[in-house]
């Protein structure tokens, strides 16, 4: 579930530092997380992120989680995770969540985050490493297959209201022989 730099003309290179996240920075990363999550734009993501799924992430796997910092503020951020299968020798590292200040995108932001983040995936032995998106968000996908991914795969995500009263389906006759059933008695 990513966010990243959008279209347009490259800038001028940011001047920032990459790090490793602290405990200081979870309000800000969750603050940067908020405006760029919005219901209006990527509503999906905007349903999962929460001051708990960043709080998850650090407490979980803090090696994996950095900020981007520019003239003390924090302006991107990459959290991910490693995950290790049963009977597999294979370890997978997955980038959850990848966010770039808006108004400091196309400039480098992202290739930087993600850069460290592959190092330290690639230091800690994982073979392959996952990401995910919207399939209508292009900007992420041109950012990773940028950055070497390929062979992307289609995933369906369905939800379901359960505020809005909803009518049962009938069954496949039963709806026309109840009718016909009422309209004879």
């Amino acid at each position: 579930m990513v966010v990243v730099e959008g279209p347009g003309k490259k800038k001028k290179p940011a001047n920032v530092t990459v790090r490793q996240m602290d405990v200081d920075d979870l309000a800000a990363v969750f603050h940067l997380g908020e405006n760029l999550f919005k219901a209006e734009v990527a509503p999906n993501l905007y349903r999962t992120w929460d001051e708990y799924e960043v709080a998850g992430l650090f407490l979980e796997d803090s090696e994996y989680c950095l900020v981007a910092e520019m003239d003390d503020r924090i302006v991107g951020f990459a959290l991910g995770t490693t995950v290790s299968k049963t009977r597999s020798a294979w370890k997978y590292g997955h980038l959850v969540w990848l966010g770039v200040d808006v108004s400091l995108q196309t400039r480098g932001i992202g290739e930087k985050l993600f850069h460290q983040f592959k190092t330290l995936m690639v230091e800690d032995g994982v073979k392959i490493l996952l990401v995910d998106s919207e399939a209508n968000n292009l900007a992420a996908l041109r950012f990773f297959r940028k950055m070497g991914f390929g062979n992307p795969r289609q995933h369906i995500y369905l939800s379901l209201n359960l505020s809005t009263p909803r009518r049962a389906p009938s069954k496949k006759g039963n709806g026309n022989r109840a009718a016909k059933e009422r309209s004879s008695s």
